[in-house]
């Protein structure tokens, strides 16, 4: 299955603030906000959602392809993507502008606080997917996930106008994206990636109901947080997977992409959506346990006894044949 990860690649600011934020909002002031967090922790990691979801696909044993803008400072993540199964030889590197920057503050309650800096991502509009497929072939599937909100909406039209299958997930975009944009990105989904905050706001910008965003998509995917995930469809299809006990709680940014490379490996492999949401979770899992949104490790037989635990030895078994 040739997959395609269309998405921002960046670099992640991840501070950590020992209080909760809760605490210094001050109800009937929250129109004239102005704060500043003293900070413990400062650590800069690899990161952007198309490079984290391709990058654990590429630990899981897949290839996919990468199809993001990136800045002239390259070279070194180039390498390190290369090097864990991603194919970065479509990547679109700036002459000018630097690579992306996510800057965010946990607390201890492990809410977030974050700002995002495009950079060259800006330049992600003058992306053409037609030469891309001339070389590598038709894809299969196109993760649409954020990036520049106009190269979102020109993938997910070109996705339509060739009848390819793709999965929009416009997650961090979503704040910035107007109703009409979100109508356009998710219309006609293979899959439509959300939280239940997401969703609901995307319910209140677009004005559609519940249903009538579930009868746009052939299946929606809604995480649920330590609840897990569930998925459903307008046919009646619903799923619903917990979330395997974690070791720790390090840190939550990229808990949604891990989600989505497993997930999206599950589908590569023809697994049910079932197995795919078990292994999206367990990817997730163990970013959470992380600093880092690319940091986690395990080995086959490590990452089979642990989803045994979470989710029966017969399940295991399925997956086990397709790790490498």
């Amino acid at each position: 299955m040739k997959i395609g990860v269309a998405g921002s690649v960046g670099l992640d600011h991840l501070m950590t603030f020992s209080g909760k934020f809760t605490d210094s909002f001050v109800a009937g002031s929250l129109e004239k906000v102005s704060l500043s967090f003293l900070v413990d922790t400062l650590d800069v990691r690899r990161g952007g959602c198309a490079a984290n979801i391709a990058f654990g696909m590429g630990v899981l044993g897949l290839n996919p392809i990468l199809i993001a803008a990136v800045g002239k400072d390259w070279a070194d993540y180039d390498a390190w993507l290369s090097r864990h199964g991603v194919d970065t030889s479509h990547a679109q590197v700036s002459t000018t502008l630097h690579t992306a920057h996510f800057i965010v503050t946990t607390d201890q309650e492990l809410n977030q606080i974050a700002s995002f800096f495009p950079g060259a991502m800006s330049e992600a509009r003058n992306i053409e997917l037609r030469p891309i497929m001339e070389k590598v072939g038709r894809l299969d599937l196109l993760v649409i996930s954020p990036d520049d909100p106009e190269a979102m909406l020109r993938h997910s039209e070109v996705c339509r106008q060739q009848d390819i299958a793709f999965a929009a997930d416009p997650s961090q975009q979503m704040a910035r994206m107007s109703g009409e944009e979100i109508k356009l990105l998710i219309d006609g989904a293979a899959y439509l990636f959300l939280n239940e905050y997401e969703l609901a706001l995307a319910m209140q910008k677009t004005g559609w109901s519940d249903r009538e965003i579930l009868e746009r998509v052939k299946y929606r995917v809604v995480t649920l947080g330590s609840n897990g995930a569930k998925v459903e469809s307008a046919a009646g299809e619903f799923v619903q997977v917990g979330c395997p006990k974690e070791k720790s709680k390090t840190d939550p940014t990229g808990v949604g992409d891990s989600f989505r490379s497993g997930f999206i490996a599950g589908l590569a492999w023809g697994l049910s959506h079932e197995r795919c949401a078990q292994l999206g979770a367990l990817i997730a899992t163990y970013v959470i346990e992380t600093l880092g949104t690319q940091e986690y490790r395990f080995t086959k037989g490590e990452f089979i006894a642990r989803f045994a635990e979470a989710y029966g030895q017969g399940s295991a078994d399925e997956i086990a044949i397709h790790l490498s």
